[in-house]
């Protein structure tokens, strides 16, 4: 059978690691809308049936075999009428495991392909689990030769030469690329160097949704052969659309008829990736709501207004757990935020617990000065209530910590770093304050959270500090933020010398210490709860520096 012409349907899923049946679902779902749209065939991201990264899940035979199952049920719905499937999901064959996609049509599996190319770099770890299947040739689909590179195959030239020297008209890839900011524009970047090489039109088909501390953006699209945008579908959301492709007298596919969304810019697309990684380990870990200390500084209100954005108002339990140092300002303000966010507030005062640490070490304490011990109790004292209230009512604990506490160890542990998950994990105090400033003048489309300002002008105003002690302020001990987010960004991201960082303009004794805080703060970042990924390198997955470390750079 020849055809010159073919609908093909881009599902962008949001598949859950290891909900199998429920990811099944999707894929049915899916295929039912696009049959009903007349499409012909159905593209799925990468590993949609496991979830992606499915990481070591995928070293249980029952799990991989459950996967292989159902793709062949999927196969068999598939029989008479209705548009075929391309399928990923995890594959056992001959004593090794694949990263693979199946082309399933008329009943039967027709084709499976491997991943060739398996990344292990940044947050991949592929290599540990797969094995790197051969070169792929194209899979015939109703007379139409596809060529199916798997994600990583395309960043590089091998794949897509190999598949167009044998005969592929199309190639149709099924991704799992997380979102970091400016990551749209690397993946275009990629394409367009696939579709000159080949002058084959692609069609780059990406899930979307949070995994861990993974955020898949979405943002599917396609590109002609002569590099022209075909289509382009939105980012941060689940959608289905069908693509029109029309083979011309050269013999070469031209896509008629496609969406074409327009993409959000930066600020937006950071807002609305730390919104959906936090909604989604919410609801996809079962838990009911959120609890967060809101004590009236930037971090916690920033955290609150993401929480309501990702679950609404009903989910979101805030408490202000006030001592001593805590001002009225700071007590007025966290009231007024949750007033703004339209959220549950009580106050919890701690001074009666902080009292009863510190007069149950008094004797071990004697004779010593009160130090930052003494303002961890407090940090630690409300650590204890949210956990608290969390076993009581089950809602998860929201931490609030941004990167730049993070990277210098300015963080209680099992104090102000207690908790389930971090929205802001990966974003410097520098670009806090942008993003609630931002917000306040911005609702993305898709967020449960009011207009206008849900966080107090005062709040983003104000000289930060953490209120442990008498007048205490954050540049007590850290340069300006602008200073320290930069030598930060230098050494985390960029991992450029001393030298370097010093030619920018920095004091080579300040950038000394931040180094020395940076590597002795990592025992607490091993402990600290995941968080979204923003920036191109995150503390976890990304950064892995060994706890006991004693090089320091003196250049």
């Amino acid at each position: 059978m020849i055809t010159d012409r073919i609908r093909i349907a881009v599902a962008q899923l949001n598949p859950t690691v290891g909900d199998l049946t429920g990811n099944a679902d999707k894929v049915r779902k899916a295929r039912d809308e696009a049959a009903q749209l007349g499409a012909d065939l159905v593209l799925c991201p990468e590993l949609t049936l496991s979830g992606y990264p499915p990481e070591d899940l995928v070293l249980k035979p029952a799990f991989v075999q459950r996967c292989m199952d159902l793709v062949s049920e999927l196969a068999s719905e598939t029989k008479g009428e209705g548009p075929g499937l391309l399928i990923g999901s995890p594959w056992a064959e001959d004593g090794q495991l694949y990263n693979a996609v199946a082309l399933v049509d008329d009943g039967e599996i027709k084709s499976i392909r491997y991943k060739y190319d398996l990344p292990n770099y940044s947050v991949f770890d592929e290599k540990r689990v797969f094995a790197a299947g051969p070169l792929p040739g194209p899979m015939d689909f109703r007379g139409v030769r596809l060529g199916v590179p798997i994600c990583e195959d395309i960043w590089n030239d091998e794949v897509c030469e190999c598949l167009a020297e044998t005969g592929a008209e199309l190639l149709l890839v099924p991704n799992g690329s997380p979102y970091w900011h400016n990551r749209a524009e690397e993946r275009l970047q990629v394409v367009v160097s696939r579709v000159v090489e080949s002058d084959l039109p692609l069609i780059y088909c990406n899930q979307i949704g949070g995994q861990d501390e993974l955020v898949f953006d979405g943002g599917s699209f396609g590109l002609q052969a002569n590099r022209t945008l075909a289509f382009q579908m939105s980012q941060f959301t689940s959608d289905l659309a069908v693509t029109e492709w029309v083979k011309g007298e050269d013999e070469i596919w031209v896509c008629e008829s496609g969406p074409k969304a327009a993409l959000p810019d930066l600020d937006t697309a950071n807002w609305q990736a730390c919104v959906r990684g936090l909604r989604d380990y919410v609801t996809k870990n079962g838990f009911p709501g959120v609890v967060l200390g809101l004590s009236g500084g930037i971090d916690s209100a920033i955290c609150a207004a993401m929480a309501v954005d990702a679950l609404g108002a009903d989910k979101v339990h805030a408490i202000m757990l006030p001592y001593r140092y805590t001002s009225e300002e700071s007590i007025k303000d966290a009231a007024e935020c949750a007033a703004a966010l339209g959220i549950r507030y009580d106050t919890v005062p701690i001074e009666e617990p902080v009292l009863g640490f510190t007069n149950v070490l008094s004797d071990l304490f004697a004779g010593t000065k009160s130090d930052t011990t003494e303002e961890n109790l407090q940090s630690r004292a409300r650590g204890v209530i949210l956990m608290a209230v969390s076993n009581k009512f089950g809602h998860m604990v929201v931490t609030t910590g941004n990167k730049s506490e993070m990277s210098v160890g300015y963080a209680t542990l099992y104090g102000d770093m207690n908790g389930g998950y971090n929205p802001i994990k990966d974003l410097y105090k520098t670009q806090v304050y942008h993003l609630a400033d931002w917000r306040n003048h911005n609702r993305p489309d898709g967020m449960l959270g009011p207009e206008g300002e849900v966080i107090p002008t005062n709040i983003i105003t104000k000289v930060p500090t953490a209120e442990l002690r008498e007048n205490q302020t954050d540049q007590d001990s850290l340069p300006p933020y602008d200073v320290l987010d930069d030598i930060l960004n230098c050494l985390v991201e960029e991992e450029m010398s001393v030298n370097e960082i010093e030619a920018r303009g920095h004091d080579k004794a300040l950038i000394h210490k931040v180094e020395h805080l940076l590597y002795i703060a990592e025992y607490k970042r091993r402990q600290a709860p995941p968080g979204v990924k923003i920036t191109s390198r995150n503390f976890g997955k990304d950064r892995r520096y060994p706890i006991t470390n004693r090089f320091r750079d003196r250049s």
